[in-house]
């Protein structure tokens, strides 16, 4: 009998969902219906309220399928990694374009999967505490479907695993990957030998199984230099050397690397290795018109010609609340509605027949906790303003619920779905 890779159900019942005022931006004569009503309802954008953050339909399902059709066509596995959203919902449409899992970063969000029924869930961090290593073996063994793989760095972290499963008494084995870091990174063994001891380690540990090799090479560049490439490059090869030195205990091993901006690179100097390639890119779904617009390999002139580009999903709006000075506006999103850590949000458009001539050459020079500083734009209090974003790891985390938008009448965009984070 075929398992489902999430609780299609659970994922349903969202939609029954009550809005209220827990929401932003939801109109409040929208409160009251259910999810599914106000997106059967298409309503029309200009009914929401600002600040506001909207997801488009379209790119969504351009970049779900583009990622699937290339990791298809390359021979490799993808499990994305599910921090990005925290939306059971967008997972649902990654696992049914053939995604091999979810990755998640630590255990409340692996709670939030097993809650949606998540049956193959990557753990891309270690797993230490008692609580969470109990309840974890609890939901191995009440569930034999679940699949479940995390990471370990240290002798020390074998240890304290094998010691909380065992008093937990819990009676199927974990699997691990050792984890391999790079300089001046994050986690991960950075000595080739100090890692095949962790494995050694995990192989002598009765509550632990050694499945594969793991890391990250996207925090050893931000950028898409040749130097940059060239320090990814340096790390691949190492992960490789170390998946073939390592003696794993199950048939088909796992290698795993792959954040969004460097996973053609993964795919090169991995994708021959024995066993399973698993890439764990994430930010694809939503993509950007910042960090990611400039540094995904779909931006590349050689992965463009045979692949295409990805689309940005997610836009911000702001009102102009304020026009203090001549060459000031304040609009009504700041920091706790935007990201800004890998660079300000990027005015596109006015909302209405003035589009995007009333912002070109404009720029936000900063934002505060609830406004946004825009400067050079021809715009009057009242105005609608959409931003483009950068980073959506830092994006979906502010907001519960998004609503999604099919804007093929770029005059009067509707709303045609919501879909519900769990941050």
């Amino acid at each position: 009998m075929m398992v489902d890779a999430i609780d299609n159900d659970a994922v349903d019942a969202l939609g029954e969902e009550i809005l209220d005022w827990r929401f932003k931006a939801i109109p409040a004569s929208a409160h009251g219906s259910t999810v599914r009503e106000q997106a059967r309802a298409r309503r029309p954008l200009d009914d929401f309220g600002t600040p506001l953050l909207t997801l488009d339909a379209g790119a969504l399902d351009h970049n779900v399928r583009l990622m699937a059709e290339w990791t298809r066509a390359a021979g490799v596995e993808l499990a994305p990694h599910g921090k990005t959203t925290m939306a059971p919902q967008l997972w649902r449409r990654q696992l049914d374009a053939g995604a091999w899992g979810i990755t998640l970063a630590n255990l409340p969000q692996v709670r939030v999967a097993r809650a949606f029924g998540v049956r193959r869930v990557l753990l891309a961090n270690s797993l230490l505490d008692e609580a969470g290593l109990a309840w974890l073996g609890g939901e191995l063994d009440h569930d034999p479907d679940f699949e479940f793989l995390s990471w370990v760095d240290s002798v020390r972290s074998v240890e304290l695993m094998d010691e909380a499963l065992r008093a937990a008494r819990a009676q199927r084995q974990v699997d691990v990957c050792v984890e391999l870091g790079g300089p001046h990174g994050r986690s991960g063994v950075r000595d080739e030998d100090d890692a095949v001891a962790v494995a050694e380690a995990v192989r002598k540990a009765p509550t632990l199984r050694l499945a594969g090799a793991g890391g990250y090479e996207g925090a050893l560049s931000h950028d898409a230099s040749a130097d940059g490439l060239a320090a990814v490059d340096a790390y691949l090869r190492r992960l490789a050397n170390l998946h073939d030195r390592l003696a794993y205990e199950v048939d088909a091993p796992v290698v795993t690397a792959g954040g969004s901006s460097f996973f053609d690179q993964v795919v090169d100097l991995l994708g021959g290795l024995d066993g399973r390639l698993v890439l764990r890119s994430g930010a694809y779904i939503a993509h950007d018109d910042g960090f990611y617009r400039n540094i995904s390999p779909f931006a590349r002139p050689h992965t463009e010609a045979t692949a295409g580009r990805l689309r940005s999903a997610i836009h911000g709006w702001g009102r102009v609340v304020s026009r203090p000075e001549a060459e000031l506006a304040l609009l009504d999103a700041g920091k706790r509605d935007l990201p800004f850590d890998e660079g300000m949000p990027a005015p596109q458009l006015v909302r209405g027949p003035r589009g995007a001539d009333a912002v070109a050459g404009a720029r936000v020079t900063a934002l505060n906790d609830q406004h946004a500083f825009l400067r050079g734009a021809d715009v009057d209090v009242g105005d609608v303003v959409r931003l483009g974003l950068s980073h959506p790891c830092t994006t979906f985390d502010k907001w519960t619920l998004i609503p999604v938008v099919d804007d093929a009448d770029a005059e009067r965009p509707v709303v045609v779905d919501f879909v519900r984070t769990w941050f």
